[in-house]
């Protein structure tokens, strides 16, 4: 029997849903790990973040997003997992292609959280 574990995925920022691509991108861990050499390693807190692929609608939310610092970013997965990101601001530099109206989005946060 098959099991869907990629496809569709849905993607909020404070509750607006924002038309995207199918390009999010979260992390599975909150640490990073790193080999100091064999048998020891040191660990270290990574940054919550989001990553995805938007499309400039004509209602798409612009001062919203440049303006935010505590926003709640919720994906959902097409597996039917949840990453919501709080505390959440957006980072990089924000830029929209006039050719497909893609807009890469990169937010951090104080917490991220699967559930």
């Amino acid at each position: 029997m098959g099991q869907k574990v990629a496809g569709t995925c849905f993607f909020k920022v404070d509750g607006d849903q924002l038309v995207i691509t199918g390009g999010v991108e979260c992390p599975l861990s909150d640490t990073k790990r790193e080999t100091i050499t064999r048998g020891y390693f040191k660990e270290e807190d990574l940054i919550p973040y989001v990553v995805v692929d938007a499309v400039k609608t004509p209602n798409f939310p612009r001062a919203k997003l440049a303006n935010g610092i505590s926003m709640t970013i919720t994906a959902e997965l097409a597996d039917g997992s949840v990453y919501v990101l709080s505390g959440a601001y957006l980072v990089d530099e924000t830029k929209v292609t006039g050719d497909d109206a893609k807009v890469s989005l990169k937010f951090e946060g104080i917490q991220g959280d699967w559930q």
